[in-house]
């Protein structure tokens, strides 16, 4: 037997695509035949498997496990749950590497899966080698067991260990997404009062979309706040693995604001560690970061490769402006929402502060949200290149760690290729309205220079 997969589900960080269409029940058994092949070959036996809530991914699930077990793997079912929650399964379990069905923060006719063996996350080059070996039915064969393992109480009992937060008045929105069963456990154990919303899981997300990096979606958690009064709130997006928070005037705390915060407790007790955010991240995060005594690193985007990244420099910390913060600090290393929301209580705890005044006394910038831009997919890094090249032979000020970042007097401004969708992503930061208008004016004359008008793609 061969498989041929739909190229254009096989993505930089997982496999994901619309169930029905590019994704089928097909995918996920010659996934689960090649994934287990792949994994014979190097010696694991041994695979947790774990669900997100949307409504297919039982079926995704079944027919993945069919194709693990008839390649000779056993499956260790792990559930419906967060994303966090399988990778948690993985490190404490007696397993050798995971997959999570999730169609994580995309609408609700999309699904996928998230891979990770010996330790490391399955991405990139290996997820288009796993493409190639199905279609040449390189498949091993064996018949492995299946059994189910229930790992939320640990995980829930994990997440709180050493905890030594204050208790504060805290609003949660989980978006009807995989995480609000661990939620409700969880905030029965936390100190204080605790308001959540949209814990019920509910594959079609009838309240809102559950992309707490995408403020419309925050809407209710700001009401929630505003009407208890209470001290913030924290939402998490679909699979649980990348958070979103408010503070007590309904403000958003943005993927770089919450790493500065987070970072500051974790700096008194290791001064000089490396702390890593993406290079969509203000400038203030990394300015901020030398200031309080860390070796601030910009790196590329995407979860998988802020991983690897920070197993290469022992780092206790990283993040993206997307919302994936990753703990090494007490932690496994990777993106946890639940956790981080945890460790964001206590970083308020140990500030002495409310979250408000902290938001209130950080410094002022104008900045864009994430701009996205349709451009063809053959076209897309070849426009960052030309624009990379055109800069360079300006003498413009070029970090092109992941696309081009450009520093001017007014701030900086980014374009580089998305890894997952045929857009080009943009952004910029200056200290005022004038000087950000400039900043959006380059990037518009760049994109123009290379034949792309500036439309703003759907999320």
């Amino acid at each position: 037997m061969t498989h041929r997969f739909n190229p254009t589900i096989l993505r930089e960080y997982d496999i994901r695509g619309i169930v029905g269409d590019t994704l089928t029940e097909d995918d996920a058994y010659a996934l689960g035949r090649t994934y287990g092949s792949l994994a014979r070959d190097e010696g694991a036996t041994r695979i947790a498997v774990g669900r997100d809530g949307r409504t297919h991914s039982g079926m995704l699930e079944a027919a993945l496990v069919r194709g693990l077990t008839e390649s000779g793997v056993d499956a260790v079912l792990t559930g419906m749950g967060p994303s966090p929650m399988l990778y948690f399964a993985t490190h404490t379990l007696d397993v050798d590497g995971g997959i999570q069905v999730t169609g994580s923060h995309n609408p609700a006719n999309y699904n996928g899966f998230k891979m990770l063996l010996k330790g490391r996350s399955v991405f990139g080059q290996e997820i288009q080698a796993l493409g190639r070996r199905a279609a040449q039915g390189d498949w091993l064969d064996g018949q492995g067991d299946t059994e189910e393992v229930q790992i939320r109480e640990r995980y829930v009992e994990r997440l709180l260990e050493g905890f030594s937060g204050n208790a504060y008045r805290v609003g949660w929105d989980a978006g009807n997404g995989a995480a609000g069963p661990v939620l409700d456990e969880l905030i029965q154990r936390l100190p204080g009062q605790h308001y959540a919303i949209f814990t019920t899981v509910d594959g079609t997300f009838p309240n809102h979309h559950p992309d707490p990096t995408v403020e419309k979606n925050l809407e209710d958690l700001k009401r929630l706040v505003t009407d208890k009064q209470l001290d913030f709130g924290i939402a998490f997006d679909g699979d649980g693995d990348r958070i979103g928070a408010v503070d007590s005037k309904g403000r958003v705390i943005w993927g770089d604001q919450l790493l500065m915060i987070l970072a500051e407790p974790i700096l008194k007790e290791q001064p000089g560690a490396t702390i890593i955010a993406d290079v969509k991240a203000s400038q203030v995060l990394f300015d901020r970061i030398a200031e309080i005594g860390g070796e601030p690193l910009m790196w590329k985007t995407g979860h998988s490769l802020i991983k690897s990244k920070m197993k290469e420099t022992g780092a206790p910390l990283a993040g993206e402006m997307s919302g994936h913060i990753f703990f090494k600090h007490r932690w496994f290393g990777f993106d946890d929402a639940l956790y981080a929301a945890v460790r964001l209580i206590e970083a308020v705890s140990a500030s002495g502060k409310s979250l408000t005044e902290i938001m209130d006394a950080m410094p002022v910038s104008v900045a864009t949200p994430e701009m996205r831009f349709q451009v063809d997919e053959v076209r897309k890094f070849a426009i960052v290149d030309e624009v990379r090249d055109r800069l360079s032979g300006d003498g413009a000020t070029v970090d092109a760690t992941d696309g081009v970042r450009v520093k001017t007097g007014d701030g900086w401004w980014l374009l580089r290729a998305s890894n997952t969708q045929d857009v080009l992503v943009a952004r910029a930061e200056a200290g005022d309205q004038s000087g950000l208008d400039r900043l959006i004016g380059q990037i518009d004359e760049q994109l123009a220079k290379s034949g792309v008008e500036r439309v703003e793609a759907e999320h």
